[in-house]
């Protein structure tokens, strides 16, 4: 057996960066199957109210599209640009024909991977943090390969913010794409 790429190891610290924000927020995290990851879903996160500034639902659930980069994190006007390699992967992450909220979550991970993941005695640590966006009615794209997306900075996916949002989509307010031109 060959040992993890870098990709893969990536991928690993996203699902456990997820993982970690969810249970802080007492919000149960279930990974995907491979018929969800055809769909463009790596996770579901169910959370249950009472939720910041109230709302109507008891019950939320968010499907999540993960992914990780070393790249720079690259932020103009209160946004970061993330380059989303697929088209489908965006037109499943943008259809407003769903009814359970979709978002992309991107973890910023440091260039050096020696800084990935400390640990020591005192803390277990896992470098930079990750933002989320909702892409549902994002424009179509005329891309055959990838599409750049904005996700903004006050977007980011820490505890807070998953019940912040939790608590908007328990008010019947959808999130959907704010970004940049696309």
């Amino acid at each position: 057996m060959r040992p993890l790429s870098a990709n893969d190891i990536e991928s690993e610290l996203s699902y456990a960066y997820l993982h970690a924000v969810a249970a802080k927020a007492s919000v149960a995290c279930k990974i995907g199957s491979r018929h969800d990851d055809n769909a463009g879903v790596d996770a579901e996160l169910t959370g249950w109210g009472p939720f910041p500034a109230g709302g109507y639902r008891e019950e939320v659930d968010i499907k999540v599209q993960l992914k990780a980069t070393t790249r720079a994190l690259v932020q103009r006007d209160g946004l970061i640009s993330y380059n989303l390699q697929g088209i489908a992967r965006y037109d499943d992450l943008r259809c407003a024909a769903i009814s359970t909220p979709r978002i992309l979550v991107v973890l910023f991970l440091p260039d050096n991977r020696e800084e990935w993941l400390i640990q020591n005695d005192e803390a277990l640590s896992l470098r930079k943090c990750a933002y989320w966006v909702s892409l549902r009615g994002a424009a179509p794209s005329s891309n055959k390969s990838a599409q750049t997306v904005y996700l903004p900075v006050k977007q980011r996916f820490d505890v807070m913010g998953l019940k912040t949002l939790m608590g908007a989509i328990s008010r019947n307010e959808t999130p959907t794409y704010e970004g940049g031109a696309n």
